[in-house]
């Protein structure tokens, strides 16, 4: 009995300790992005429509294509590559969500190494 009620009590603690998760909340909209690149902050504004990202990072605009792949997961593609390297396609995939911001992780098409990121939207 005791074994019973304590397993009760283990599940429903872990059903509040689950994450907020609302995918469909951060496929459109105005983001931000912050990472650390040695040693220095840099921000990334990107707009986002269903099919589309513009993106601003250090005065450089860039257009990507936006394919979702189901609510998670999404694959963007530039529109405009300068070179290689931007011919890649990138998959990002999103883990979870709480509030105005989300996490997710991504890597170029094909790589098994990932990166993790968060997100917030800014509008």
């Amino acid at each position: 009995m005791k074994k019973i009620l304590f397993l009760l009590a283990l599940t429903v603690f872990s059903c509040q300790k689950q994450q907020e998760c609302n995918p469909k909340d951060f496929k459109t909209g105005k983001f931000e992005f912050t990472q650390e690149t040695n040693g220095k902050k840099e921000i990334t504004t990107f707009e986002r429509t269903y099919k589309l990202q513009i993106e601003t990072y250090k005065d450089r605009t860039d257009t990507a294509s936006v394919r979702w792949v189901n609510d998670y997961e999404f694959i963007i593609q530039k529109l405009h590559p300068r070179n290689m390297a931007e011919k890649k396609a990138i998959s990002m995939r999103i883990l979870s969500t709480k509030g105005k911001t989300y996490t997710f992780e991504y890597s170029f098409v094909g790589e098994a190494k990932k990166q993790i990121g968060t997100v917030t939207k800014t509008n």
